[in-house]
């Protein structure tokens, strides 16, 4: 039996030294083995905020305190006034039926120029109502001769004419036939309105009565 008891404790001191020799390498590896360094997770700086300036205050208008605008609320300007026309007065009715037209003067005798397409040949002539007046082969019956009325728009002379082309014949032969050429009314200030077509002579009024003629035709 007590061989049996220092056989163990013999053991028991073999594995305690195996034990020790194992603790003391490892603490040598540790201690020869190179650190190696965590880097350090740094916090980024915060960012300095700049200080809001203090917004002074209106000073008051006589002793008021100042309206202060609210963020959330637009200004809306009025609306224009819309302008209403205003009605005319109505003219009067009048009491009766409209005054007549007033008449147009009549003349005695129409102012008359002829031109001679040939020879280029001009002249002015005074014709009188209901007599022939005779410009080479033209002969020209004045049947009436007006001017505007006081209460027309504008203001202007027209006359009635007859004109008949006959040729000069030769003195003690036969007269040669007469044609008609124009017959109507012609205007002082619109002598195409009306015009005289012919192939020798053009004929248009100048007047009633307004100026002297520079020559006097000759009677048919």
């Amino acid at each position: 039996m007590a061989g049996s008891r220092s056989g163990w404790k013999a053991l028991v001191a073999a594995a305690l030294a195996v034990v020790a020799v194992t603790a003391v390498a490892s603490a040598q590896n540790q201690a020869t083995a190179p650190v190696v360094a965590t880097p350090a997770v740094v916090a980024p700086a915060a960012t300095a905020v700049p200080p809001v300036p203090a917004v002074a205050a209106p000073a008051a208008a006589a002793g008021l305190a100042p309206a202060l605008p609210s963020p959330d609320v637009t200004p809306v300007a009025a609306p224009a006034k819309i302008a209403t026309p205003v009605a005319e007065a109505a003219a009067p009715e009048p009491d009766g039926p409209p005054p007549p037209p007033l008449k147009r003067p009549r003349f005695a005798s129409a102012i008359l120029q002829a031109t001679d397409k040939i020879t280029a040949e001009t002249l002015r002539f005074e014709a009188k109502v209901g007599e022939s007046v005779r410009y080479k082969g033209l002969i020209v019956t004045l049947r009436a001769c007006e001017t505007t009325a006081a209460d027309d728009d504008t203001t202007d002379s027209m006359a009635n004419l007859e004109i008949l082309s006959q040729p000069q014949g030769v003195t003690g032969a036969a007269a040669l036939p007469a044609h008609s050429v124009f017959k109507g009314w012609t205007f002082a200030s619109s002598p195409s309105l009306h015009p005289l077509e012919h192939p020798l002579y053009d004929l248009w009024l100048i007047s009633c009565r307004t100026s002297a003629p520079v020559g006097v035709a000759p009677k048919a």
